[in-house]
């Protein structure tokens, strides 16, 4: 099977959607398929892995993103070619895939990994709530309808595409993770980073932007190490409030217990989750958070807010602590977890048995069943000579 991945932005830049395609790609050519992915970025950008197709566009500052409203002439005729396109952004990739491929009858699936409710409070603050919410009201259902198949990572986000007017048909399948390399990972020396076996290690990973509520979690921190002096925070990433955060730190009186480590190779992270003893998140932004499941994968439980996708992977009380978005209980519930092992170890073995359900293999199989349906319901309609020739003709037309 030919499929192909449409996304606005594509490596080097690093998010959980950008980690998704990878992560996919590879597997499914595992299983045989040639995986293709459409994006858009600077002409010169040459890439270390096969299949990636890039079109011209305009960067937009240092996002990682770029603006484009069309293909260039060779990556639309290859894009025609596939079997079944999978859309990872609604906006830009979304509506090429309806112009591009709905003439020929290629199917198109999309999944929704992105509360963009919350993420247009958080970079555009000056836009009223209701504004924003309005023009998702009238662009997501309109284009929900128009595609062939809508995905959602977790029943929390069906909710909110619900809340948007979105009647069509969702499917809820969530984003796999390699689990093996978190079951089996040796953690790093805590002498060599320094720190002790009795100390507690608390860790988040992640980007460090806006909309993850990080100083929200560094206050509870602060409220944390005013009653232990032996609870330490990593925080493993970087972004555009990296400073920001790191003045923070200091501000609040912390920043001696507070340890910004950076980018951290892919590779690494399990090694850094296996030596502390926590994960903690205080996002409500998230989808279906991939550093969580890694996380419980690891054996943590997880410190987070009751909220879609981080109260759709965590349970309270089961594999770690919700709490609401108030300040005093997520810190009462993370200074709780901090003061009992026995507590941590229990919820940990938990976390990990739970994460099993994300593994990568069992959501390609699923996938995979999706496209097959999708590919067969399509072929009697790609077989039509009307279709046939619109295909030679938009090949032409370039």
């Amino acid at each position: 099977m030919r499929i192909g991945m449409m996304a606005d932005t594509y490596k080097p830049h690093i998010s959980g959607i950008t980690n998704y395609i990878d992560l996919n790609k590879r597997h499914l050519e595992k299983a045989g398929h040639d995986v293709y992915v459409f994006t858009f970025s600077e002409p010169e950008h040459e890439d270390d892995e096969p299949r990636v197709i890039r079109s011209p566009g305009l960067p937009l500052a240092d996002t990682g993103f770029y603006l484009s409203l069309r293909y260039s002439r060779e990556a639309k005729k290859l894009l025609q070619t596939m079997d079944v396109v999978h859309v990872h952004h609604p906006f830009l990739s979304g509506r090429l895939a309806l112009h591009y491929c709905r003439p020929l009858h290629i199917p198109v699936v999309f999944t929704n990994h992105t509360r963009y409710d919350l993420y247009a409070q958080a970079y555009l603050p000056m836009l009223p709530e209701e504004v924003s919410d309005g023009l998702l009201q009238a662009y997501m259902p309109s284009f929900c309808d128009a595609v062939d198949l809508v995905i959602s990572p977790s029943p929390g986000m069906e909710k909110i595409l619900r809340q948007l007017d979105v009647e069509s048909h969702i499917e809820i399948i969530p984003n796999g993770v390699e689990l093996q390399r978190y079951f089996e990972a040796e953690p790093l020396s805590r002498e060599e980073y320094g720190f002790s076996e009795t100390d507690i290690l608390l860790v988040y990973s992640g980007r460090l932007a806006p909309e993850k509520n990080l100083e929200f979690l560094l206050q509870a921190f602060s409220g944390v190490a005013q009653a232990l002096d032996n609870v330490s925070l990593l925080i493993l990433g970087s972004g555009t409030r990296k400073q920001d955060l790191e003045e923070y730190a200091r501000d609040i009186g912390v920043s001696k217990r507070v340890y910004f480590t950076g980018m951290i190779p892919y590779d690494k992270i399990p090694g850094y989750l296996a030596m502390c003893d926590a994960f903690v998140t205080a996002s409500v932004t998230e989808v279906h958070p991939l550093s969580v499941v890694e996380a419980m994968g690891a054996g943590l439980p997880v410190m987070g807010i009751h909220s879609p996708g981080v109260g759709d992977s965590v349970e309270d009380g089961i594999s770690g602590f919700l709490s609401t978005e108030d300040l005093p209980a997520f810190t009462a519930k993370l200074t709780r977890l901090c003061l009992d092992r026995d507590l941590r170890q229990k919820l940990g073995e938990a976390a990990r048995q739970a994460s099993t359900k994300y593994a990568i293999e069992r959501t390609t199989q699923i996938m995979l069943e999706h496209y097959n349906q999708l590919v067969y319901n399509f072929r009697p309609r790609q077989r039509r000579w009307e279709v046939r020739l619109r295909g030679l003709l938009e090949r032409f037309r370039g």
